[in-house]
């Protein structure tokens, strides 16, 4: 082999050598430290990057992405005594690579310590239940402490998150009891709450179906009432514009009163005091033809005819006799009583004979048709 090539070869591996050592490409979201004879010189940014060979070597290489990082469960002493066991997941992100190599020896171990007693000075102060429910808040204190803690070493703690809170078991088991208890407790405060609802609601439906049904009565009882009061209104003036004479009213009254008797209601038939008087005005109607001056009882005087009795009374063409006067009516009310019941069924008979008779006759004191 030529002299000359030997030396060529050896300076060419020299140059690539040097080249090698000199060219540092940084990939990205990476970041390198570079000491320069042992000395922290500068941190490599990604990309193509010259060192000087030899003087210059990489120290640490660093991710700066977000890392999550989970610690294992950690035993914990609640405010109650009572021993848990919490595991944490923590995200952090490196925004100082020099800081993070040289100003803690391994910050991920450091991190974690400082995790531990921050749990355990927030979680002393807390009972089991305010550790179980109060979890947004321990998170925020542990990140408040961490964050402060961890920013000389150029890391940022994006969260902490508590991942699982494990009581012992017997605490499991009161809390399962409770839960239970708490269930049904919620149950039959919802079935009782739906009874009285169910009851309400059936109270307010009975109370406006009373209302309806009292307003509809009340509504029929005026309609009723109004219809009778036109009724008897209609009744007032027919009577009063046909001009009836007391000998169509009394026996209107007289015609009225065995109606009251046989009314469904009524156990006993009490005789109202008018009845004597409408007795009275009957038989002097259609009676005693000689004390009212009737036609009739005229034209029979003038015709000779003897109809008079030697005691007053007088007797009509159908030979009714004339309702007297009994003295008997001043004795006792059972007497009188008995007595105006008699008077007024013959009355009563006198009264519908003298009415036939005064329907085929023309009445006294008014005009035919003919005006005579």
């Amino acid at each position: 082999m030529d002299p000359v090539i030997i030396p060529i070869l050896v300076a060419a591996i020299v140059v690539v050598f040097l080249v090698a050592a000199t060219v540092r490409i940084v990939p990205q979201a990476r970041r390198y430290n570079i000491e320069r004879f042992g000395r922290y010189r500068r941190t490599l940014q990604p990309g193509l990057n010259f060192v000087l060979p030899v003087a210059d070597r990489v120290n640490t290489k660093l991710d700066v992405r977000e890392q999550v990082y989970s610690s294992e469960p950690k035993p914990v002493i609640t405010e109650d005594n009572l021993v848990v066991n919490i595991d944490t997941v923590l995200y952090y992100q490196i925004t100082d690579p020099r800081a993070a190599a040289y100003e803690v020896a391994n910050y991920l171990q450091a991190i974690d310590q400082l995790t531990v007693t921050t749990l355990r000075n927030v979680i002393g102060s807390m009972d089991l239940e305010g550790t179980l429910t109060s979890r947004e808040e321990i998170n925020a204190r542990l990140r408040t402490v961490l964050d402060d803690a961890t920013g000389k070493w150029g890391i940022r703690v994006n969260r902490v998150e508590i991942k699982a809170i494990d009581p012992p078991n017997t605490i499991k088991e009161a809390m399962e009891k409770q839960m239970r208890a708490e269930r049904d407790k919620r149950a039959a405060i919802l079935h009782a709450e739906g009874e009285r609802q169910a009851k309400i609601l059936t109270a307010e439906g009975t109370k406006q179906k009373d209302i309806l049904e009292a307003q509809g009565t009340q509504q029929a009882m005026i309609l009723r009432a109004d219809g009778e009061s036109k009724a008897v209104e209609l009744v007032f003036q027919s009577v009063h514009r046909n001009n009836a004479d007391p000998k169509v009213l009394a026996y209107k009254y007289l015609e009225t009163l065995p109606h009251l008797a046989k009314s469904e209601n009524n156990t006993f038939w009490v005789i109202p005091g008018e009845l004597t008087e409408a007795v009275r005005t009957v038989t002097g109607a259609f009676g005693d033809r000689s004390t009212t001056g009737s036609p009739i009882s005229a034209q029979r005087e003038e015709a000779g005819g003897d109809d008079t009795r030697d005691d007053g009374g007088t007797r009509d063409d159908g030979g009714a006799p004339e309702v007297e006067a009994d003295p008997t009516l001043a004795l006792d009310a059972a007497a009188a009583a008995d007595e105006a019941a008699k008077q007024a069924a013959v009355a009563v008979s006198d009264a519908k004979a003298e009415a036939e008779a005064a329907g085929e006759a023309p009445m006294p004191g008014r005009r035919t048709a003919t005006g005579h």
